[in-house]
């Protein structure tokens, strides 16, 4: 059963409904294929970089006005057909009370890492009226995006659950890994509470206007099949519960998971229940929906590294995406992962203007 947005969503209005991005993300394949970047939002533009002086990343998260700027301004530059929620993936923490810190050059650190059932056992409850920031940023943006949908964005909850673990970026998630076997209760209680704190940020977006969510794994691709289906993917669906049903009319939100990595999970990560799956670089778009079964749009998988390379090596390289995406129900041009840093926009400007031409 769908549960209604509310009357001025712009799926329930119509703004976003017809949209080529929610009519791809729903398997109706439109007469152009979308694109937008990952990471489309942030360091590689100049007016991200000048914006951002003298704000901490968290502090730029958090503030509804300069959040919403930073969403818009790729729109605005490369004319791309979403925009997406410019966040980060440990915002949930911070708002639930968890100390935590983007360190430049690092990376998410966390003050006091979760190791043991009794270190779960003390995470505090995220409380909803935390979101009030997250709510207003995401309504000031869609005020602004007219017709472009707005795609709600979540780290997923094994991605949180290894930052929890590790205390900051790693390598190998060796702490995370150890944990999810040494102590399989207190894996499972963690796991838990960061589908529930995704959840309720997924959904706070939602409800204020986006158009689609995208659940992001960064580091599922370091998992086996088999702990992914038993200790990951419960969670996983869980965490996009809260947003499954929301619609209007007779769609609901399309729902987006992503991981890096992950050509050896598509399977089990479509089976939490989405309708569409990123895929990155590793494996071509054919062979992804092969493993998919033919069944679900997907959404990629341009090389960020060719974004670097001379622009014919370039549009060989994303005319063959292209070409590989028709083998899916739906296609969204993406890249693989984000957009890197160094990237100069007008490539990715071209790009856009080239699909669109």
């Amino acid at each position: 059963m769908i549960t209604a947005l509310p009357d001025t969503h712009p799926l329930a209005t119509g703004r976003t409904a017809d949209s080529a991005l929610v009519r791809a993300y729903s398997g109706d394949r439109p007469e152009k294929t979308p694109v937008w970047f990952m990471r489309q939002a942030g360091r590689s533009l100049p007016e991200y970089r000048e914006l951002r002086v003298g704000t901490r990343m968290l502090d730029a998260c958090l503030d509804p006005a300069m959040a919403s700027e930073i969403t818009l301004q790729p729109v605005r530059r490369h004319g791309v057909d979403a925009a997406i929620f410019f966040s980060d993936i440990v915002i949930p923490l911070k708002l639930a009370g968890v100390a935590v810190d983007i360190v430049p050059g690092t990376g998410p650190v966390l003050e006091h890492p979760v190791r043991t059932a009794a270190d779960v056992a003390a995470l505090p409850a995220l409380d909803p009226e935390s979101l009030a920031p997250i709510a207003e940023a995401v309504a000031i943006t869609v005020a602004e995006l007219g017709n472009t949908p707005l795609i709600g964005f979540a780290g997923a909850p094994f991605t949180l659950a290894a930052y929890l673990v590790e205390g900051g970026p790693s390598k190998d998630h060796i702490a995370a890994r150890g944990l999810m076997h040494a102590d399989p209760e207190a894996w499972d209680a963690l796991m838990t509470w960061c589908a529930e704190v995704t959840g309720v940020f997924l959904r706070a977006q939602v409800l204020a206007g986006a158009s689609a969510a995208q659940l992001f794994d960064s580091w599922a691709g370091g998992l086996s099949l088999a702990d992914y289906t038993s200790r990951v993917a419960p969670a996983s669906r869980q965490a996009l519960d809260p947003v499954r049903n929301l619609g209007a009319g007779n769609r609901t939100v399309p729902l987006v998971h992503f991981g890096v990595g992950t050509g050896e999970l598509l399977a089990a990560m479509r089976d939490v229940g989405v309708d569409t799956v990123g895929v990155d670089w590793r494996i071509p778009l054919d062979e992804a929906s092969r493993r998919l079964g033919g069944t679900v749009p997907v959404q990629g998988n341009i090389d960020p590294a060719l974004l670097s390379a001379p622009w014919p090596v370039l549009e060989a390289h994303f005319r063959d995406v292209l070409q590989r995406g028709t083998a899916a129900p739906a296609h969204v041009l993406n890249l693989g992962h984000g957009v890197p840093p160094d990237t100069n926009p007008d490539v990715l400007t071209r790009i856009v203007e080239f699909v669109a031409s």
